[in-house]
């Protein structure tokens, strides 16, 4: 490890990979004209698509993390672009549906082969994608991020003690 993150705190080594994380994919993709957090919205829908649902922008919002206004945000641009359609849902009218176009499908697909890219390299300090030890850490992430988080539960002497 080098010697710039000793002593440093989980949260400020998790945002600094997700910082990483997130340059890296924007720069990646950025050729195909879309952002980390665009690609984010794609990539779901890729996926989502795959197994047959259309989602709602609400939907998609609570799968990504991501809060609802931004995916609204987000999904007009890419509309823009050509990437996707967003169409009312005949079964509730206030609820837009969101699906990639044809070229929005192509896009995603080179961009996921991009990230996957990525991700080999990130994931090979720790064996490679398969290795038992990216498994274990897939395994950990999956555990924190079902951790939920209420900065009410916070004792006073916790929130001097810790820093980011």
């Amino acid at each position: 490890m080098s010697s710039v993150y000793e002593g440093a705190t989980p949260g400020f080594l998790v945002w600094r990979l997700s910082t990483k994380w997130r340059v890296a994919v924007d720069r990646a993709v950025s050729p195909l004209g879309l952002t980390h957090a665009q690609y984010s919205v794609v990539a779901t829908l890729y996926g989502m698509r795959r197994s047959g649902e259309r989602p709602s922008q609400r939907r998609l919002a609570d799968h990504t993390g991501l809060e609802p206004l931004y995916v609204s945000k987000l999904a007009r641009a890419l509309e823009t672009a050509g990437l996707l359609e967003r169409t009312r849902d005949p079964r509730d009218p206030r609820a837009v549906q969101l699906a990639l176009t044809e070229r929005g499908v192509e896009v995603t697909g080179q961009a996921i082969g991009i990230v996957r890219g990525l991700l080999r390299q990130l994931l090979e300090p720790l064996g490679g994608l398969d290795g038992p030890r990216a498994r274990a850490f897939v395994d950990d992430l999956t555990t924190l991020l079902g951790t939920s988080l209420d900065p009410s539960t916070e004792t006073p002497a916790q929130n001097e003690t810790e820093q980011p």
